[in-house]
């Protein structure tokens, strides 16, 4: 069984290219997962297997470039495993669309890992026997390949961005929900970028980049608080047409979430990817770890 969310869009939802900004794609998801856990099964009636649990981490693939419209967005989840203390959730945002394979639109691809959690005693615990008997309504195991683990980079002044976080950041539980971690590397992703792209030749085009992959782990719960984190990114991989970005969140010498984005040079007008001006990747390779 699976189970469909209708997501209503909002104007805010867009970025410079006039699509659904990639940040925002995983705030659609967490809706979509809290409505599937609030509303079926037995576990429905005490609500703490949706809002009880953390996030562990997420892997979101995009698709294709979705721009606002006034009817919502839908998105199908179901459960692919059901550990002990643990289990994960998919997801695929689309439209109905005829004219495509399937008869859908796709627009996003993810998974997400969650672990029950007692806030009281900032521990996890394990799944019951009416939580395991919800999510198995919508078990549809599959094979997936191993994932690359994640792993620490260099630290220095070209990657470093400050994580000031907000107020409006944190949950009712006082950690940062999970959707801001995405905020918080692309500020730093952005900031890099314009570093890198600082003192370009007179006459160098400008290029766009749209995230293609995101990965991120969550290791310790950040807490709202005065003095900013420390997030570090570097250049680990540039491609013909992409780069990869990978980052770290810390408090110290404590990693608190670390990030891995595919990033894709993007031509507007033929809406495809494109090599971008030899400059960037010139750049973009100087920078590489």
């Amino acid at each position: 069984m699976r189970h469909v969310y209708e997501c209503p869009m909002r104007w805010a939802d867009m970025d410079l290219l006039g699509h659904v900004n990639n940040v925002v794609y995983v705030d659609y998801l967490q809706e979509a997962r809290v409505d599937m856990l609030r509303t079926h099964g037995p576990a429905a009636r005490t609500g703490e297997l949706a809002e009880g649990v953390v996030v562990v981490r997420h892997e979101v693939t995009y698709l294709a470039p979705l721009s606002y419209r006034f009817r919502p967005v839908k998105i199908e989840c179901w459960v692919t495993e059901v550990r002990a203390a643990s289990f994960t959730m998919a997801y695929e945002i689309f439209q109905d669309d005829p004219e495509d394979e399937g008869g859908r639109r796709v627009y996003l691809r993810a998974t997400t890992l969650l672990t029950p959690y007692v806030f009281a005693t900032e521990r996890p615990r394990r799944l019951n026997d009416v939580e395991r008997e919800t999510l198995r309504a919508f078990l549809e195991p599959w094979e997936r390949a191993p994932r690359v683990p994640l792993a620490a980079g260099r630290q220095d002044a070209l990657g470093h961005y400050p994580v000031h976080v907000r107020f409006s950041d944190v949950d009712v539980y006082g950690h940062v929900n999970n959707v801001k971690y995405f905020e918080y590397f692309q500020e730093a992703r952005i900031l890099l970028t314009a570093r890198l792209w600082r003192d370009l030749p007179e006459g160098t085009p400008e290029v766009s980049m749209v995230v293609a992959q995101t990965d991120v782990d969550y290791k310790v719960p950040i807490l709202f608080r005065a003095e900013p984190y420390d997030a570090w990114s570097w250049i680990s991989r540039v491609g013909s047409r992409s780069a990869t970005i990978e980052s770290v969140i810390c408090d110290g010498d404590t990693v608190l979430s670390q990030a891995r984005v595919a990033i894709v040079f993007f031509d507007q007008e033929s809406q495809r990817s494109t090599p971008p001006p030899e400059v960037y990747r010139e750049r973009l390779l100087t920078a590489l770890a």
